[in-house]
């Protein structure tokens, strides 16, 4: 089964949980300036740290019998950044066969994403580029992925409309099925002041291979709830296609929790019970964890869904 085919026809997947946070809190594993946790995987040490991490979800996804979808540590290992690090572009394909063999390892129907992410700062949207400059610069990276042969690709945290457009163009050009998760504020909007209906709309319009679906990551269920709550996101077109949610374990905004020096995390229980109460406002299908998040709440998440399907 192909990771389309798996989109479509299961109820709820699984995904991962925080990676970053857990390599800084639990192993003391400092990253690249330029290519962060990319270049891990050539550390014997944070290589298998990784590896006990990514292993524990995958765990959890057999235990629940849930399919389950992970993405490489690559978001900000595009072009530019590489450029100006000790790594080259094989740092892509290195990290795609990582996953593989972890998916190759796995009893249950697990899926390796290409994770790209924006040029610039994902929480103040800042060196946000047009529409033909993101399409240009994201190009590189996401032949890359096609080439190491990834099950689909994911725009992570994209904060600005323009850069997610010109992503997607980049990406449908490759032919994987791929997936738009946006940094989105309480006020349902992105940080650039796009509204999630808008940004929807408008990349649905520019692409012909559009996304299989829009999400978010790196916000609080609570906060996706008051989003989508806004009339402007009150919309059947936002509840066909927003699909899920990898979820910060802090309500804090974006500001905040990027300027946090310790860890802010919600208790695995409360976090499960915020994620479940989204099912009243949107029909979510991905249910994944980002900063705060660790086994524990992944487990708890995947326990309710099982549960509920």
């Amino acid at each position: 089964m192909n990771f389309e085919t798996c989109f479509n026809v299961s109820l709820a997947i699984l995904m991962e949980g925080a990676i970053g946070e857990r390599l800084k809190r639990e192993y003391n594993i400092m990253f690249d300036e330029r290519v962060a946790m990319a270049g891990l995987i050539y550390d014997t040490d944070s290589r298998q740290a990784m590896l006990n991490i990514f292993n524990e979800y995958v765990s959890i996804a057999e235990k629940y019998h849930l399919p389950l979808i992970t993405t490489t540590p690559t978001r900000r290992a595009n072009r530019e950044n590489i450029m100006h690090s000790d790594f080259d572009n094989r740092i892509i394909k290195d990290n795609v066969r990582f996953l593989q063999q972890i998916k190759n390892n796995s009893c249950t129907d697990m899926f390796v994403g290409g994770l790209m992410g924006c040029r610039g700062d994902a929480y103040g949207a800042t060196e946000v580029l047009s529409v033909e400059e993101a399409q240009e610069f994201h190009s590189w990276q996401a032949d890359l992925f096609k080439d190491a042969g990834v099950d689909f690709l994911y725009a992570g945290i994209m904060p600005a409309l323009s850069e997610a457009v010109g992503m997607a163009n980049a990406m449908e050009n490759t032919g994987l099925p791929y997936i738009i998760s946006f940094m989105i504020r309480h006020d349902g909007k992105l940080i650039d002041g796009t509204t999630i209906h808008d940004a929807i709309s408008d990349i649905d319009d520019a692409t012909i291979r559009k996304p299989i679906c829009y999400m978010t990551n790196c916000v609080h269920p609570t906060v996706l709830r008051k989003a989508l709550s806004c009339s402007f996101n009150n919309t059947e077109l936002v509840k066909e296609r927003f699909k899920g949610i990898q979820a910060n374990a802090s309500p804090l905004s974006p500001e905040e929790l990027d300027n946090c020096s310790d860890l802010k995390s919600s208790d695995s229980i409360s976090l499960a019970d915020d994620m479940i109460e989204l099912f009243n406002y949107f029909t979510p299908k991905i249910f994944g964890g980002c900063c705060g998040t660790n086994n524990t709440h992944i487990e708890e998440i995947a326990k309710r869904i099982n549960s509920m399907f």
